[in-house]
């Protein structure tokens, strides 16, 4: 008997809530009828997929290599849904779309209100998720589109959004933070850099600079979020290197918040738009790009 594609889905959704009660509440279904589409599919496999047990649900080594199928096909029946509902490049439908930490609070507030004003029928599910995690979601179909550094996505097809600059932001009695000219990266010499953890991009660019500078990189301390970071840089105990859009939108809220912009060639990245190459829906994301673009310019001329 061949899987049906709610059996599939089911599948899907116990392997990311690691439990059968947890995935029949995301699925809005009874566990009782969750559980018995599994038995059956796995009867008519022949094999277990899922091993049951006080700690949840864990997948089985063929478990895993039919799940990832699974949401191959999901995702093929899902874009071609899409696919049918699109009317040249008008953008309508669920579009799961993943965006770094350090750029979605900054964006997506006021990109997502404008989206709803020009196309009614769409719904975009937001995940903000580190590079890694964004890649294997688009590579798994998990995700329909990224907002994330294009050169960490080299497979894809992307569409670049804008162009983020570094900041440098420190506590106020510091040297640094008496002026608004550009910072030179002579000026950061022997100087301590505080970073989000190794997971994030962020912190592989503060590297980097803080080698060209002669500076270096706390190891007593990595923040989980950039709020975290400059608070740490205000105090006293480092210079923090913030993107633009962080920087902008924090100092329109907070007038006392002083940063300089980094004078450096490496002091920047790429944002763009990625998708699969694959993807049938390219003209919508492309539309969408566009409608990114456009909030982010805004954003930053402010």
């Amino acid at each position: 008997m061949r899987p049906t594609l709610r059996q599939l889905q089911y599948l899907v959704a116990i392997a990311e809530t690691g439990r059968f009660g947890e995935a029949a509440r995301t699925l809005n279904v009874s566990q009782s009828a969750l559980s018995a589409q599994i038995a059956d599919m796995e009867e008519g496999l022949g094999v277990h997929l899922i091993e049951r047990g006080r700690h949840g649900a864990v997948m089985t080594p063929i478990g895993h290599a039919v799940l990832s199928r699974a949401r191959i096909v999901l995702r093929e029946v899902e874009e071609l849904r899409a696919l049918a509902r699109q009317s040249g490049a008008q953008l309508t439908g669920r579009v799961h779309l993943g965006v770094l930490p350090s750029i979605g609070p900054y964006l997506l507030p006021v990109a997502a209100r404008q989206l709803h004003q020009k196309f009614p029928d769409l719904r975009l599910v937001v995940r903000e998720e580190r590079t890694n995690d964004l890649d294997e979601g688009l590579e798994s179909g998990r995700l329909d589109v990224i907002i994330s550094t294009a050169n960490e996505h080299r497979s894809s097809a992307s569409i670049p959004l804008f162009r983020e600059e570094l900041w440098i932001c420190s506590a106020p009695d510091d040297p640094l933070s008496q002026s608004e000219t550009p910072v030179s990266i002579k000026d950061l010499a022997g100087r301590q850099f505080l970073s989000l953890g190794n997971g994030h991009r962020l912190s592989q660019l503060v590297q980097t600079i803080a080698s060209e500078a002669g500076a270096i990189v706390s190891t007593e301390y990595e923040g989980t979020s950039l709020d975290a970071v400059r608070q740490m840089a205000v105090m006293g105990a480092g210079i923090a290197l913030l993107p633009s859009l962080y920087a902008f939108s924090e100092a329109q809220r907070d007038p006392e918040f002083v940063v300089r912009r980094l004078d450096h060639p490496s002091a920047c990245r790429e944002i763009a738009l990625c998708w699969r190459e694959t993807s049938p829906l390219t003209d919508a994301y492309t539309v969408l790009a566009s409608e990114f673009a456009q909030t982010a310019k805004g954003v930053l001329e402010r």
